[in-house]
């Protein structure tokens, strides 16, 4: 859920060894404010070695609490670098119970600048790595290949929290001279798999690889989609777009790879779910910045829907604080069930009743996903299961945003989900049966795979009914009758038995609702 952070002095002058650092310039960028500090500068050749090919230079200082979002160390760049290479350390020491210890996030940005959605990204790693490299032929994981032109590079630094002694930090800048390589062409999932026509299809759009803070490499995230059952995945590393190009190779007939993104701020995450290849999509704003808005719109652009992910969570910076106004769907079950599902799904629910009045389609629609890092998370737990047209990214897009979908804990797990009047009226999950108010509308849900498990239906009053557990064979089929005028939705849950008194059951599978009246 949360993203891995290596843990983060009023800043002290940093410190160069044989450099000395300008003044630190101060400036409020149009986002969250920022720190400027003084360049490093290699042009002069000094400091490099008799014979070696490369130069080092390092700088070091500390973050008092209280600082900005980005601490940005320029470098001056010179001509002729095939390599730049950064490596950074910072000390952790104990605090006491309930404050806070030091993390600090490291990324780049390259001769372009650091502008907001600007050009200048190469590559972020938050915490999960002490050091990277970029050059035109390869870069670390996370970061983007790609010339390393001469000019203002900048180390962005993200000091996410901040013990109260400060937040000491030494970072070591290499350049390494010489002619670049050939960069590779960069070659691309296709955007249709073999499909069965108009079907449901399932699948997990929340996966993290080494591209960020995720320990497994994309061919064994495909190799576990695959186990689960999965007909699609959407990639999601935090605040890069690096993975992209290393998918191609593991879809196939059987498993459509979409690319995205999680735009990982400081006031919460969103999916930015099947965008087109290579996008990336700026995540240095809060709330209070307003800047959402225009990075939704870039998300829908480049072809992909807005997601926000796990909005309850409780790590820091985790919850969704930029409202719902800008989404296309929301992640209310996010990896195995916790409390925080529990309040996410109840906060869904408030808002279907938008969807619920006559002639107006501006309801959300429910996703759940695993957000799996690495063993022993499990990849499809959960899984959003979608009625699609076809196995191809347009069509699974189209799915989400209509909320033709259900959440289900695994691919045993079955679900169908209609509403029927008396004169023939049909409707299914994301749908509206057109009935009248007081019209006799009968609901059924189907169930396979769940043994042991309670169904329950809920309207906008709530749960009003409940069946007993299911019998071994995990299959069972209920009927709920009710009318327009007593219910404006239906939705159905299928959980657990529950543990604790007063507590409901897990999740096994929650579908998205239907709507009843004209």
């Amino acid at each position: 859920m949360c993203e891995d952070h290596a843990r983060p002095d009023e800043t002290t002058a940093p410190r160069t060894e044989g450099t000395h650092l300008g003044r630190r310039a101060l400036f409020l960028s149009s986002a969250a404010a920022a720190i400027t500090l003084g360049t490093v500068n290699f042009a002069s050749g000094a400091d490099e070695q008799p014979g070696a090919s490369g130069q080092s230079k390092t700088v070091s200082g500390t973050l008092p609490p209280g600082s900005p979002d980005f601490v940005y160390v320029p470098v001056e760049v010179p001509a002729g670098v095939r390599e730049l290479h950064v490596a950074y350390s910072y000390e952790k020491p104990s605090v006491p119970a309930g404050t806070q210890g030091n993390a600090l996030d490291i990324g780049l940005f390259d001769e372009r600048g650091t502008a907001l959605g600007g050009n200048g990204f190469r590559g972020w790693s938050g915490g999960a790595r002490t050091e990277f490299f970029v050059r035109q032929d390869d870069a670390t994981p996370g970061y983007l290949p790609g010339p390393v032109r001469p000019g203002t590079w900048h180390i962005a630094l993200g000091p996410y929290t901040v013990a109260p002694d400060g937040l000491p930090y030494e970072i070591t800048i290499t350049l390494t001279r010489g002619a670049p390589d050939p960069a590779p062409k960069p070659v691309y999932p296709p955007e249709r798999a073999k499909g069965r026509g108009r079907a449901w299809y399932r699948g997990d759009c929340h996966l993290h690889s080494w591209h960020s803070d995720g320990r497994r490499t994309p061919a064994e995230i495909a190799a576990l989609a695959r186990q689960a059952g999965l007909d699609f995945i959407n990639t999601s590393d935090h605040n890069t777009s690096s993975s992209h190009p290393h998918w191609a190779d593991q879809a196939g007939d059987d498993l459509l790879i979409l690319l995205g993104e999680e735009v990982t701020t400081r006031n919460g995450h969103v999916l930015a779910l099947s965008t087109d290849p290579g996008t990336f999509v700026d995540w240095r704003y809060r709330a209070r910045d307003n800047r959402f808005a225009a990075f939704a719109r870039e998300i829908r652009g480049s072809g992909g829907i807005v997601v926000p992910a796990h909005p309850h969570a409780t790590c820091i910076g985790c919850n969704w604080k930029f409202g719902l106004n800008e989404a296309d769907a929301v992640e209310v079950w996010n990896g195995p069930y916790t409390a925080d599902d529990e309040v996410q799904l109840a906060d869904w629910d408030n808002t279907l009743v938008a969807g619920a009045r006559s002639g107006r389609r501006d309801w959300l629609p429910a996703m759940g996903n695993s957000d799996a890092h690495r063993d022993p998370d499990v990849v499809g737990l959960p899984q959003t299961v979608v009625l699609a047209d076809d196995l191809t990214r347009g069509a699974v897009l189209d799915g989400i945003r209509a909320g033709r979908s259900y959440i289900a804990e695994s691919s045993q797990v079955e679900v169908a989900f209609t509403a029927s009047g008396s004169r023939g009226e049909h409707a299914g999950i994301g749908e509206r049966l057109a009935v009248a108010p007081d019209a006799p509308v009968t609901v059924r849900l189907e169930v396979k795979g769940a043994p042991g498990r309670t169904t329950h239906i809920v309207t906008d009053q709530g749960t009003l009914f409940s069946g007993p557990a299911l019998p071994d064979s995990g299959t069972a089929t209920v009927e709920y009758h009710t009318t327009a005028s007593y219910a404006a939705y239906v939705r159905a849950e299928v959980r657990h038995p529950a543990t604790t008194a007063g507590l409901p059951g897990a999740f096994t599978a929650l579908t998205n609702p239907i709507f009843l009246g004209k």
